[in-house]
């Protein structure tokens, strides 16, 4: 759990009712109505959650539990323990509960096949169930009739916190919890606020979770300053590697199951690596690929200046997320995915060009 921040009520209550005419104006009414009217919910995020999809989810369970209503967070995959600053992240269930939802919510997520093995368990769900999507991934094309996909946003956690807000949810109760809740996803996505997805309204929510007791410092600390050193090892490891194409222009590394096993770290913490390769000034497409078995490669793409948009990469692989943060999952071993990712970022370049 994380620490508690400091409430600072007359702040919090003028930001509050500066934002809540906006969230009114915001929310799609046909997705609030839904969300009032829904008595027992499942709420998912997307596979392998980050802090985004996490705290959504978890932020949306609190906001809908006050109400009386029976809510859980069900993912596919244990969350990384990084992201035990979220303070009721142990309130994240691994299996589907027994019993049928009247709704079911999607966080951070395009559709049922990108929340993995619960996937199929929401296929099943009957017709009646009412479906519900939260997200803001530009790459989202969902058809969901009940969709609130706001590319505009920085994270998903601002959209739950604009429902909250349409819902009259208290941030600052039990010492801030909510406001915690969705303040780690918000500085998970920016950054803490750094990239350029952060616009006036992350920083007008940002500043209303702070006040509400949201941690922001330590949020930031425990999420991208507070590493074990078989992380450090493994990032010193895997950037050890680097290599470019393009006459420079392309800069990527890759991570093998070996690269895991001798350095004794955890799949979750080769996060921010592609952050690390995205700095290199000389490039303006950053890759980082790693094996997830013998024939499955993940990719990670950012991109920036008049390099390619990152979606536009992955696009082809069949992923997808922001313009210049984007990954996927390729079906191919790791050396046959680098040749056809690096290839691919080459076509898109020549097409550019003669464009």
């Amino acid at each position: 759990m994380s620490e508690q921040g400091t409430i600072n009520r007359p702040d919090y209550l003028q930001r509050a009712g500066a934002l809540t005419p906006i969230a009114l104006q915001l929310v799609p009414v046909e997705v609030l109505s839904a969300l009032q009217a829904a008595k027992r919910l499942w709420i998912v995020p997307h596979e392998r959650p980050d802090a985004d999809a996490l705290g959504a989810a978890l932020g949306l369970q609190q906001i809908l539990e006050r109400r009386g209503v029976e809510a859980v967070v069900v993912s596919s995959d244990v969350p990384p323990a990084v992201y035990q600053v979220i303070p009721n992240i142990s309130d994240v269930s691994l299996a589907a509960p027994e019993w049928i939802p009247d709704t079911i919510v999607l966080v951070d997520c395009a559709d049922p096949s990108r929340t993995g093995r619960i996937g199929v368990a929401i296929e099943s769900l009957p017709d009646s169930t009412q479906r519900i999507l939260i997200d803001h991934h530009v790459s989202n094309t969902s058809t969901w009739p009940l969709a609130w996909i706001d590319a505009h946003a920085a994270a998903t956690c601002e959209l739950v916190s604009l429902i909250a807000l349409a819902m009259s949810a208290d941030f600052t109760a039990n010492n801030g919890r909510l406001a915690t809740t969705l303040a780690a996803g918000i500085i998970m996505d920016t950054a803490t606020f750094q990239h350029g997805n952060t616009t006036s309204r992350t920083l007008e929510v940002g500043a209303l979770l702070l006040a509400a007791g949201a941690p922001i410092s330590e949020i930031s600390r425990k999420i991208y300053r507070s590493k074990p050193r078989a992380q450090v090892e493994l990032h010193a490891r895997v950037l050890a590697q680097i290599k470019t194409s393009d006459a420079g222009r392309t800069i990527y590394t890759t991570m093998s199951l070996s690269d895991l096993q001798e350095t004794g770290a955890t799949p979750e913490m080769s996060e921010g690596i592609v952050d690390a390769l995205a700095q290199v000034t000389e490039s303006n497409v950053a890759i980082f690929l790693k094996e997830d078995d013998p024939n499955t490669t993940r990719i990670s793409v950012r991109t920036k200046g008049d390099g390619p948009e990152a979606t536009a990469v992955t696009k082809a692989f069949g992923g997808g997320g922001h313009a210049r943060a984007s990954g996927a999952t390729v079906e191919r071993p790791l050396p046959d995915a680098l040749a056809e990712v690096l290839a691919h970022v080459s076509t898109l370049r020549s097409r550019a060009k003669e464009g």
